[in-house]
């Protein structure tokens, strides 16, 4: 019988694109306390006395081999890790010529890499890193990050009319957001690889862009190949160097975009949502510019199945999802997003229990 691994063990392997022991399952997105609070038993006055260590105490009984994040509400009656104020981003107050005198003042993409210091952020960064990976024990803390990579959407400062406004009245301002993003993703990048690299850091990580709709990609593909997929590929060289996968999330209709995403140096893709139609059986047929399958972290819809299939259908789907993977991708289960209040504890359970009943 094969020897059974650690969760660092079978993380590492599907990382490196070997065969763990068992698919490897991640977790940290259910977005609902009181889902939180069933699994652990724990009353509302427990859970917020202590958000994160109730909500690390359910992942564990849940089987996690690594979290990539915590949810907590921001309040009492929340549901997620924001409020209803973060997507009110049509008007930030800010008009279209104040965006742009924004911009103008913003400094160049070279000061931004010649002012980080780089030592007292990585110090920073390890000590958070090593604060947060005790409190988790056994399962693997590997949040997503955001910033790393490059960035293209700069809607959450602007606004989504004053953003795309910029996009296509002023291309020089645009250009000039996406080397700033191209500039702060290289320095994320940059402590991410080093912590690989000194054995802090699994060999992956979670980035990515929300800039497609169900349709599409928001913003022309011509226009990102031109001057956004530059900016990522020049990001995600720290990572790549390190031996470290970027992992692209996946919202919405992300297909007109792999192309270039994968040539930037994107390794895999999480999320998937087959109404947008992103299906787990056409994507793993693609490979990364090595030629190198593709780490898949997925790809149970929290839209379409987990709250409106039963827990046999969800085990079936698991099941299907690791035997569409095999000797094409490397697979490690996780959902599209969130999980919210409207999918059942049961269906939970029934995706994780797909693998570790096996």
């Amino acid at each position: 019988m094969d020897a059974v691994m650690t969760s660092k063990e079978r993380l590492d392997a599907a990382f490196a694109l070997r065969p763990p022991d068992r698919t490897p399952i991640l977790g940290g997105w259910i977005a609902c306390p009181e889902t939180i609070m069933e699994i652990t038993g724990a009353d509302e006055t427990q859970y917020w006395d202590d958000p994160q260590g109730v909500s690390l105490a359910a992942y564990r009984a849940l089987g996690m081999d690594g979290l990539l994040g915590l949810f907590v509400p921001k309040e009492r009656g929340g549901y997620r890790g924001i409020d209803h104020n973060t997507y009110l981003r049509t008007d930030t107050g800010m008009s279209l010529e104040q965006a742009v005198t924004d911009i103008d003042a913003m400094p160049s993409p070279e000061k931004i890499e010649n002012d980080f210091d780089f030592e007292a952020n990585y110090a920073t960064f390890i000590q958070t890193r090593r604060e947060m990976q005790a409190r988790c024990g056994d399962m693997v803390w590997m949040p997503a990050n955001w910033s790393a990579g490059a960035r293209i959407s700069w809607y959450g400062k602007y606004g989504y009319e004053n953003f795309f406004m910029i996009v296509a009245m002023y291309p020089d301002r645009a250009r000039k957001l996406l080397e700033i993003g191209g500039a702060i993703g290289r320095c994320q990048g940059r402590l991410i690889g080093r912590a690989v690299r000194e054995g802090m850091h699994p060999g992956a990580i979670l980035l990515g862009e929300d800039i497609c709709s169900q349709r599409g990609p928001m913003i022309s593909v011509d226009f990102m190949e031109k001057y956004y997929a530059p900016q990522l590929r020049y990001g995600l060289e720290p990572l790549l160097e390190a031996g470290c996968r970027p992992v692209w999330h996946s919202d919405g209709n992300v297909r007109p975009m792999m192309d270039f995403l994968i040539d930037a140096g994107v390794q895999g893709f999480q999320g998937f949502q087959p109404e947008c139609g992103m299906h787990l059986v056409e994507i793993i047929e693609r490979r990364t510019r090595e030629g190198e399958p593709l780490l898949i972290f997925g790809s149970l819809a929290v839209t379409t199945e987990l709250p409106v299939c039963t827990p046999a259908e969800i085990e079936a789907k698991v099941r299907r999802a690791i035997d569409i993977c095999k000797g094409r991708a490397s697979l490690v289960l996780f959902t599209s997003n969130t999980i919210n209040p409207d999918v059942p504890l049961a269906n939970i359970r029934a995706m994780y229990g797909a693998i570790l009943n096996r």
